[in-house]
């Protein structure tokens, strides 16, 4: 009896067929004369594995294939970051996390490539972490806890000009150093927020102090003014100006009258003589 599609006589078929397919592309790619690199990138020809000490830079190179090889090196700004715990002068633990931006010098990935090879995250593991952890702790320790936070820009700007320092040793450029957080013991954090606390409460009680002390200010002058007005008043009245303001007031009194006598309970009424017209 025959048998309909046999999967056991097909597959050695097919795996040569996916041996040979990668064979294939890999003796195209070493005989590949041709090496492409791209903007961002640097490449660093080696000849029977000795780098040349010439960098090769955007375009297109040439290369003597199975002798020769074209390592591509990334020279774009690349992203890290990090953490670790140091102590500050006062002795005080504390956790640091870091961020940076940094690149290859484009005109050092020979020794780049030379010392620390093609990946940036060798450079990384290799260079930056410990420099930064060094740089941080050697920092750190010449600052107090509350150094660190009143003083961070500085702080911030020393670590960054000491990692700058060890990573150009290297080929490494740092463009940017950001510290992203301190964090210290709950102790003394709860230290400096009764700190802060009463801090806010003596600027509280000046300013209320101040306030009281304007308004009595004010109130001493008001108090004041009003004394020298009526103390004006008293120095401006005299009889002849008593006598002119009672003879403006008849007259004002006789020039609201409306000819009506006022009604009187009881007693006489009295007796207002009226001359005739003449």
């Amino acid at each position: 009896m025959s048998s309909f599609g046999s999967p056991a006589s097909g597959a050695p078929r097919v795996i040569k067929f996916i041996a040979l397919g990668v064979a294939a592309i890999v003796a195209a790619s070493a005989l590949n004369p041709i090496t492409v690199i791209t903007a961002g990138q640097r490449g660093v020809k080696t000849t029977f594995g000795k780098p040349d000490e010439q960098v090769y830079g955007p375009g297109i190179h040439f290369k003597v294939p199975m002798a020769q090889a074209m390592n591509v090196m990334d020279v774009r700004i690349q992203k890290g970051e990090g953490e670790g715990n140091a102590a500050s002068r006062d002795l005080q633990s504390v956790h640091t996390r870091i961020a940076i931006n940094y690149h290859l010098d484009p005109n050092r990935v020979v020794e780049v490539f030379r010392n620390l090879g093609t990946t940036t995250d060798i450079a990384a593991d290799r260079i930056i972490i410990p420099a930064a952890q060094e740089a941080v702790k050697a920092v750190t320790a010449k600052f107090t806890a509350e150094e660190l936070i009143s003083r961070r820009t500085e702080v911030r700007d020393a670590i960054g000009s000491l990692l700058r320092e060890k990573m150009q040793r290297h080929g490494l450029v740092l463009d940017e150093f950001a510290i992203v957080d301190f964090a210290f013991s709950r102790s003394f954090a709860e230290a400096i927020e009764a700190k802060v606390k009463a801090e806010q409460e003596k600027l509280k009680a000046e300013r209320d102090l101040q306030r009281i002390e304007v308004e009595a200010k004010q109130k001493v002058a008001s108090a004041r003014a009003e004394a020298d007005a009526l103390a004006l008043q008293r120095q401006q009245i005299t009889t002849d100006l008593l006598a002119l303001r009672k003879i403006e007031n008849e007259r004002e009194a006789i020039r609201k009258w409306d000819g009506k006598l006022p009604h009187v309970t009881g007693g006489a009424t009295p007796f207002i003589q009226v001359s005739p017209k003449p």
